[in-house]
């Protein structure tokens, strides 16, 4: 049967299917994935559980999810490197081996300080396989069939950090927060043997390693000391800043501008080098530099509503951790729905009308989450997250498969790893962006609340001798019901400002939608027949 046009310029060579079914490749790699992407985002729900039994303050509790985001962030943009100079399947393994036995030492910690360190071989050893994981499937999958891959693979990334909080909501009410790091083990293990039996190293990289390593392992230890600065540096700041208050701080200022600083020697050091350790030249590929951006606010999408709406239900609402976590749910499981559909239109239909409408989508339920009040039920926050989820698998398949639009199969590696910076950097943006917006906004509210509310106020005059006579009725005395009734005054209007700062965090979210969507004008159009965007010559 003759290759369809989309797949001009691939060969099976590089597949590591071998002369098994590919699709079995997906489901044997998708495990380590889980199991990375769901202890990103199911570590935060247990903070308080962690800071109670190591007898740490929650602040210093925080450090267990900094210290892998830095972790993760230093070994993501060099994993192209190392899978190409150890080979992709064995630093795949290395990676899963270290990651399961970190999260066993994580369950183990006697204290703080220990399990700061286990999290951060665990930072290590989890940054790098997403990217790999991709590579693989590029290789592995002609351009025609790779929208259908990404969806299978997909519901991992995707799905991952939605079901992260409400698991490790009930893991921590049910269980022990040890068990957050422990569940990782069985599914570690799983992940070694089957890697091990279905995955192969395809002779085209064996060849490709043996000729880097004849020609002589040149390092570019300059380039990784400088994208570990500017990578680990910028994740502390923002990770931290808002908790630190920023630059008053003289630990994030320090850190802010030493990320600066190794930024800017970063970009000429590694455009001179003949052999860099993070190829950035690709991003003069145009497609590829969008999609990074698309990437980056996906990131924001993503990991800052993922922790946003959680946070909104339990602060203002009063909701457990497990229910607030399930209130995500819902939006998981219509991303499994629709993710079939989305690899299916993405080798049919063109990249840049389903990422401009799953932008559209975005815009529109973040308007209608801003839509929400203090008298909202779990089936109107439900409700916005499910609008919110049904596009998000229309952004990561077809960004994905645009990004490798006119690159060159031996840059596959690279370009994965550069992709997933993106999603991380994004997410960390997210998370950062919204709490600094809610502290933000919340005091503006607080100092415009604050101006009205005096005695000599009529409605709030009014309103005190209101509830003060309702209390009455209720049985207290007058002195009780009237000190009742301000402390209920102020709780409410508590409520109100924390909700208002809510819906200001989500009408920015939105702003940022809106202004990346015209990026896909420029985005390079698929040649005619193409079922997906190929990879390149």
């Amino acid at each position: 049967m003759a290759r369809p046009a989309a797949d001009a310029g691939w060969t099976p060579e590089r597949s590591v299917a071998g002369d098994r079914n590919p699709w079995t490749i997906i489901a044997v790699i998708s495990i380590a994935t889980f199991m990375v992407v769901l202890d990103t985002s199911i570590a935060n729900v247990a903070l308080a559980h962690i800071a109670g039994g190591m007898a740490a303050s929650y602040d210093e509790a925080t450090w267990v999810i900094t210290s892998f985001l830095v972790a993760n962030a230093i070994v993501v943009p060099v994993s192209g490197w190392l899978a190409d100079v150890l080979g992709r399947k064995r630093y795949y393994m290395i990676s899963v081996a270290l990651f399961t036995a970190a999260s066993l030492l994580c369950g183990m910690a006697p204290n703080l300080a220990f399990l700061v360190i286990a999290r951060v071989l665990q930072g290590i050893g989890g940054g790098g396989l997403a990217a790999v994981e991709q590579s693989m499937m590029v290789d592995t999958f002609p351009p025609s069939k790779r929208g259908a891959a990404f969806a299978a693979y997909g519901v991992v990334v995707i799905v991952g950090p939605i079901l992260g909080p409400s698991l490790g909501g009930w893991i921590t009410d049910n269980w022990s927060w040890r068990w957050v790091f422990l569940i990782n083990l069985p599914f570690g293990l799983l992940s070694l043997a089957l890697v091990s039996a279905f995955v192969a190293e395809p002779p085209a990289l064996v060849k490709a390693r043996e000729a880097l390593l004849k020609r002589g392992l040149n390092v570019d230890w300059q380039g990784f000391v400088l994208v570990a600065l500017f990578l680990g540096c910028l994740e502390v700041t923002l990770d931290r800043g808002q908790r630190d208050d920023w630059f008053s701080s003289g630990m994030i200022t320090t850190f802010a501008i030493t990320s600066a600083v190794a930024l800017l020697c970063f970009i000429p050091w590694e455009l001179t080098r003949d052999e860099p350790i993070v190829r950035i030249q690709l991003y003069g590929q145009r497609n590829f530099m969008i999609a990074n951006v698309f990437m980056l606010v996906m990131g924001v999408i993503i990991f800052g509503t993922t922790q946003f709406i959680p946070q909104l239900l339990q602060e203002v609402l009063g909701y457990t951790a497990t229910d607030a976590g399930l209130a995500l749910t819902l939006g998981g499981a219509a991303t499994l729905m629709v993710m079939p559909l989305s690899g299916f239109l993405t080798g049919r239909v063109d990249a840049r009308y389903l990422i401009g409408a799953a932008f559209a989508i975005q815009a529109i339920a973040l308007w209608n989450m801003s839509t929400l009040d203090t008298q909202m039920s779990f089936a109107n926050a439900a409700t916005a997250r499910l609008i919110q989820s049904v596009g998000l698998p229309f952004l990561f398949i077809p960004i994905t498969s645009a990004a490798y639009v006119g690159l060159r199969p031996r840059e596959n590696n690279q370009a994965s790893a550069l992709l997933n910076v993106s999603r991380n950097l994004g997410g960390t943006f997210g998370i950062s962006l919204v709490q600094t917006m809610l502290a933000r906004r919340s005091q503006v509210h607080q100092s415009q609340y604050v101006e009205s509310l005096n005695p000599l106020n009529p409605n709030y005059a009014s309103g005190i001798d209101h509830m003060t006579h309702v209390l009455m009725n209720q049985g207290l005395s007058h002195a009780q019901a009237a000190k009742a009734a301000i402390a209920q005054f102020y709780q409410t209007l508590g409520q109100q400002m924390n909700m208002l700062s809510y819906i200001d965090v989500f009408h920015v979210l939105m702003l940022v939608v809106l202004a990346a969507t015209p990026l896909v004008l420029l985005m390079q159009k698929p040649k005619a027949g193409a079922g997906a965007p190929a990879a390149g010559h």
